[in-house]
C-alpha cells in the first residue's frame, strides 16, 4: 500500500514538474476590461513588456471592455485553464456581481488568483474654482449642506466610484455620486467647475495638480507622496479610516494548475523587481507588493476581503444605481 502511494505521488510531482518546465507553450492573452489608456491599462501593458523578457513568450494585452467588466471576466471565465489566459484587473473585479446580479459570477468561487502586482493610492481633489482648500473644510461643508456636494466618477463600478461610495461611508456625511463615461470627462468638469469633487488614482490627479489645474486636498497612503509633497493625508485631514490603496493584480479561470501558478507567480515577482519596473512605479507613485504579499494566497485574501466590504458599500450607501 505505502509503494503504491509513493509512486502516485511521485507520479503527481514528475507531472507537475513537466508541466511547469513546458509552461508557457505559446503566447499569452491578459485581458484588460477597460478601453488603453488609464492605471489599469497603463501597469497590464508594462507587466506585459516585462513578462514578455522573462518567459520568453510574447504576453499580449487585450482590452475586453463593456459593462462595467463584465465582458472581459466572461471571457476569462470562458478561457481554458491552462496559464495562456488571464485578467489583469484590480478593485473593480468585486463590483461586478452586484452590477450585473444576473450574469451570476462569483470572482471568489470562479477564478483563481495568480498574484498582486502593485497597489496605487487615491487623491481627493477639488476645483480651482472652489472656496474648499482642505479636507476639513470640505468635510465641515459636506455635514452643514448634507447632499449638496456632487462626486465624479468614472462610472459605476469603477475604482473612482468605489473609493468616493466608502468615502462617504466613512465620514459619516452625504453627497451625489455622477457617473461619467471615463474618468477623463469626470476630470474636464472638475477643472471647468461644474463639479465639485473627484477621488480617483494618482496616475490621472497628479499631472493636473501639478499643473494647477485642480487642487488636491488629500491622498490616501501612509506618508506624504514624494511626488505631491503639498498634498496631505487623510490621516492629516481628519480621516485616518480612509487609507484604501488600488490593488492591482492578475487572475486566471478556475482549477489553474499548480505549477503553472507558480511559474507565472515568479515571473511576475521576477518582473516588478525589474528596473524598468520600479522607476515607472515611482513615476505612477504606485508601489510594489512586499515579499509576503506576492504569489497566490495574498491576492485572493484581498479579492475576498474587498467583497465583503463591497457587499456591505451597497447596502449602507447604494453603491450600485437603481
Amino acid at each position: 500500500m505505502m509503494r503504491a502511494l509513493f509512486f502516485v505521488v511521485a507520479a503527481l510531482i514528475f507531472s507537475n514538474s513537466s508541466l511547469a518546465q513546458g509552461f508557457p507553450s505559446k503566447s499569452i492573452t491578459m485581458i484588460v476590461g477597460v478601453a488603453p489608456g488609464g492605471t489599469l491599462d497603463t501597469l497590464a501593458r508594462l507587466l506585459a513588456k516585462t513578462m514578455t523578457a522573462d518567459l520568453k513568450q510574447t504576453v499580449i494585452v487585450e482590452n475586453t471592455t463593456g459593462a462595467g467588466g463584465l465582458v472581459g471576466l466572461k471571457r476569462l471565465m470562458q478561457a481554458p485553464a491552462d496559464g495562456h489566459t488571464l485578467m489583469f484587473t484590480n478593485m473593480s473585479l468585486v463590483i461586478i456581481p452586484h452590477l450585473h446580479p444576473t450574469a451570476n459570477v462569483d470572482p471568489v468561487k470562479e477564478l483563481d488568483a495568480v498574484g498582486m502586482v502593485a497597489t496605487v493610492p487615491m487623491v481627493l481633489a477639488v476645483s480651482n474654482k472652489s472656496a474648499i482648500k482642505s479636507l476639513p473644510e470640505l468635510l465641515e461643508r459636506m455635514r452643514k449642506e448634507p447632499g449638496k456636494i456632487n462626486l465624479g466618477s468614472g462610472g459605476p463600478g469603477t475604482t473612482a466610484h468605489l473609493s468616493e461610495a466608502l468615502f462617504l461611508h466613512l465620514s459619516k456625511t452625504k453627497g451625489e455620486l455622477v457617473q461619467y463615461r471615463g474618468s477623463g470627462p469626470a476630470l474636464t468638469d472638475l477643472m471647468a467647475g461644474v463639479m465639485d469633487v473627484v477621488l480617483d488614482q494618482t496616475v490621472s490627479m497628479m499631472p493636473l495638480h501639478q499643473d494647477k489645474k485642480i487642487l488636491a486636498i488629500a491622498v490616501s497612503s501612509p506618508t506624504r507622496l514624494p511626488q505631491m509633497p503639498d498634498v496631505a493625508t487623510f490621516k492629516e485631514g481628519g480621516l485616518p479610516e480612509f487609507d484604501l490603496a488600488i490593488w492591482n493584480g492578475v487572475v486566471a479561470p478556475k482549477g489553474l494548475p499548480a505549477a503553472v501558478a507558480a511559474r507565472l507567480a515568479e515571473s511576475i515577482s521576477r518582473s516588478i523587481d525589474s528596473q524598468e519596473f520600479k522607476e515607472r512605479l515611482v513615476q505612477l507613485a504606485a508601489q510594489a507588493p512586499e515579499s509576503a504579499q506576492r504569489g497566490a494566497a495574498p491576492l485572493m485574501k484581498l479579492i475576498e476581503q474587498d467583497s465583503v466590504m463591497v457587499s456591505g458599500l451597497v447596502k449602507d450607501v447604494g453603491l450600485i444605481p437603481k
